[in-house]
């Protein structure tokens, strides 16, 4: 299957639509790595590109931290996906997906957080 290479909010839109879909099929509850598993397969099964546990290294005063933190799912080398399952999005998660942005230069990442009973409500797209 040929990879697709969408505009980025296009991008968003598949992987929100992927979400949905996901979140219909499971509900709430389950642990993050279940839904990230199955986001991924729906991805690519979109002719998405998805690498997940993208490695992120860090410079600290000039040394490098190698694998500092991994990104959930990194969308066509230009969107962070990070994933939740938690009583809700908290500013905290906000300022961790604007510290990711900055780290590897993208420009947009997507908090979905699949412990709702509404998807909708857990969503959060974040722009630098």
């Amino acid at each position: 299957m040929a990879l697709l290479l969408l505009p980025t909010n296009d991008l968003t839109d598949t992987v929100i639509g992927s979400a949905i879909k996901v979140h219909r099929h499971f509900g709430p509850g389950l642990l993050e790595s279940a839904y990230r598993h199955a986001l991924q397969w729906e991805l690519e099964a979109r002719g998405v590109q998805v690498s997940p546990e993208v490695p992120i290294n860090v410079e600290y005063k000039g040394r490098m931290i190698e694998a500092a933190y991994k990104l959930d799912l990194l969308v066509d080398h230009k969107l962070i996906v990070e994933l939740k399952s938690v009583e809700r999005l908290n500013p905290i998660h906000q300022a961790q997906m604007l510290t990711y942005l900055r780290v590897t230069g993208l420009k947009t990442g997507l908090l979905i957080n699949f412990n709702v009973d509404v998807l909708k409500d857990g969503l959060r797209r974040v722009l630098l």
